[in-house]
């Protein structure tokens, strides 16, 4: 049997047409939104850039290595002429001239020259001249007499000549009077020295040189070894501030408790030291009284002497630093440098007190410096030195009224304070320790510093300022152009082209000889330097480079722009598809 179900036709799709085609126009909503929204997105872009732009003000960059290559190649060596003065006859001044000029490199360490920054030069400008023993006032006279009444004349003589610093740096004169009796050598507290007595041409000629070179070139110093020579001097904070802390300190207040009037007599002392030293560094003081402060180290008594003695060995446990608050100064700040001097009262247990010399005999000053840290003195009450000198008898007093240290040991102990903060600042203590050359004397100054040895401080201070300027003005040139993203505030540009001013207005005095002036700007010039180095707007922030920002923001970015991007090609696409179905039907309807 046939089946009758039969599966039904299967119906056939008409096929395409042979064109797409599309009878309305396309709309541009869509497309429109789209490209607001891409827009939106690359207008927002600058605003972002913006929101993290650093300000940076311009560093003269140029400006700082060029500073830096002069300093280099040319050391700044500040100029000095050197002047002889014969009282005699005779002399062939320019063979003299040469002869001293040629005994002063003899003497020049080459290395030393080299190295140490403030020399007076490669060459030395010497000139001889001869002169009467008269002049228009009057005789000269034999150069006898007191030596500091010869000082005087002979500076009023060379004023009155017109033989004085000008252009061509400072003039430093020895004069040579030759004539029977014994010689003598004096080294006087301006710039002068001279030689009286018997002494051949020869011999002065040496002498001359010698003077030159320890005394007016080195200050007194071997080889000009003066403090700072690798570029840092201690004594002075990179802000050119010093404040100076004197301290009394009573070891035991039931033995004896001791004031003193600083005001009236240490001020007064240290004022023309203050003033002397005002080029070099700024420099104020402070006083203050401390009570139960003994010292660390121990003391033995000797029998001969009839005293307590400590010897050199025992001067890094004397300072107490548990006892002995001395570090409060509210003058200092920042990078200020604060020397202390301390006067120390023994208690009755350890009095009299004397220190100890390394070749056994007893310090005449009875004191110490600490190197960067300042200078201790020992005083002996009056009370300690009675006829009772058992020292296992209590020598305590029945009560303690205060009293006043006596205003000549006063004088005495500031004295011995001005050589310690000579030795400080890179001189001897006193010049009368010196024996070579045969000098007979030197004439003391005033103020603790004759002005040859201010000339050596100055010429020392004013290159070694300039060498640390440079190197805080080169280590800050590095740094900015290092971050890219570090902020430089206007205040810190100004900070370093008023730096770069003082350095080059430094540069000219010191070329000119003008040695208080250069020493003035230059260590304006390395004060700015360290205060732009420094700003708190550079310490106190972080910074990071421009990748860290890319790192941060484009996990938030990258994905919504993508899609942005994406969408905004996608819509485009179609719009351009639809487009041409449109045209391409319109274009078979007609």
């Amino acid at each position: 049997m046939a089946d009758a179900h039969q599966e039904p036709p299967i119906r056939e799709e008409p096929p395409p047409p042979p064109y797409p085609s599309r009878a309305t126009k396309p709309g541009l909503k869509r497309l429109l939104l789209t490209l607001t929204v891409l827009l939106s997105f690359i207008a927002g872009f600058p605003f972002l850039l913006k929101s993290t732009e650093i300000y940076r003000s311009p560093l003269p960059h140029r400006s700082i290595e060029s500073l830096s290559g002069s300093l280099k190649s040319n050391r700044p060596f500040l100029p000095c002429r050197f002047h002889a003065v014969f009282f005699s006859s005779g002399h062939r001044l320019d063979e003299l001239a040469a002869s001293i000029a040629a005994a002063m490199k003899k003497r020049r360490s080459a290395a030393v020259e080299t190295a140490v920054c403030g020399k007076c030069g490669a060459e030395f400008n010497v000139t001889v001249t001869m002169m009467a023993a008269t002049d228009d006032d009057g005789e000269i006279g034999f150069l006898d007499g007191d030596d500091e009444a010869v000082d005087e004349m002979l500076e009023s003589l060379l004023k009155r000549r017109g033989v004085e610093g000008g252009g061509g740096g400072r003039v430093y004169t020895v004069f040579v009077m030759e004539r029977e009796g014994m010689r003598r050598v004096v080294v006087g507290k301006h710039r002068h020295g001279w030689i009286v007595g018997r002494v051949t041409e020869s011999e002065a000629v040496e002498m001359i040189g010698g003077i030159f070179v320890e005394y007016f070139i080195n200050g007194g110093k071997e080889g000009g070894e003066v403090i700072g020579e690798n570029g840092e001097f201690m004594p002075v904070g990179a802000d050119g501030r010093v404040v100076l802390s004197f301290s009394l300190l009573n070891a035991d207040p039931s033995d004896w408790v001791y004031d003193w009037d600083f005001q009236k007599t240490g001020e007064i002392m240290m004022a023309p030291v203050v003033e002397a030293l005002a080029p070099v560094a700024n420099i104020t003081l402070e006083s203050q009284v401390l009570y139960h402060t003994p010292k660390s180290s121990l003391s033995y008594w000797d029998e001969k002497l009839r005293s307590y003695v400590f010897s050199i060995r025992d001067l890094p446990f004397f300072v107490n630093s548990n006892e002995w608050h001395l570090d409060t100064s509210i003058a200092a700040a920042g990078r200020t440098r604060v020397l202390q001097f301390v006067v120390y009262v023994p208690s009755a247990k350890e009095c009299p007190l004397l220190l100890r010399l390394p070749n056994g005999e007893i310090s005449m000053t009875n004191g110490y410096i600490s190197p960067t840290w300042g200078g201790v003195v020992v005083w002996n009450p009056p009370e300690c030195l009675g006829p009772t000198q058992d020292p296992l008898a209590g020598r305590r007093n029945t009560g303690t009224p205060r009293k006043t240290i006596p205003s000549m040991d006063l004088q005495k102990v500031f004295q011995v304070f001005v050589g310690q903060l000579r030795q400080l600042f890179g001189l001897k203590s006193s010049n009368v320790q010196t024996t070579g050359l045969g000098i007979s004397n030197f004439v003391a100054s005033e103020n603790g510093f004759t002005e040859w040895e201010l000339d050596v401080l100055f010429r020392h201070h004013a290159c070694s300022n300039l060498d640390s300027c440079v190197t805080t003005l080169g280590s800050l040139s590095r740094l900015v152009q290092s971050l890219p993203r570090m902020i430089v505030m206007d205040e810190i540009g100004k900070q370093v082209k008023l730096s770069l001013e003082a350095a080059s207005l430094a540069q000219h005095n010191a070329s000119q000889g003008i040695y208080d002036a250069s020493a003035v700007s230059s260590r304006k010039a390395r004060a700015l330097a360290e205060d732009a180095f420094f700003h708190p707007s550079i310490m106190s922030i972080s910074y990071s480079s421009f990748e860290h920002y890319f790192a941060i923001y484009m996990p938030f970015f990258a994905p919504v722009s993508m899609h942005v991007l994406l969408a905004a090609a996608k819509e485009l696409k179609r719009y351009k598809q639809e487009r041409a179905k449109y045209l391409a039907s319109r274009a078979r309807t007609q």
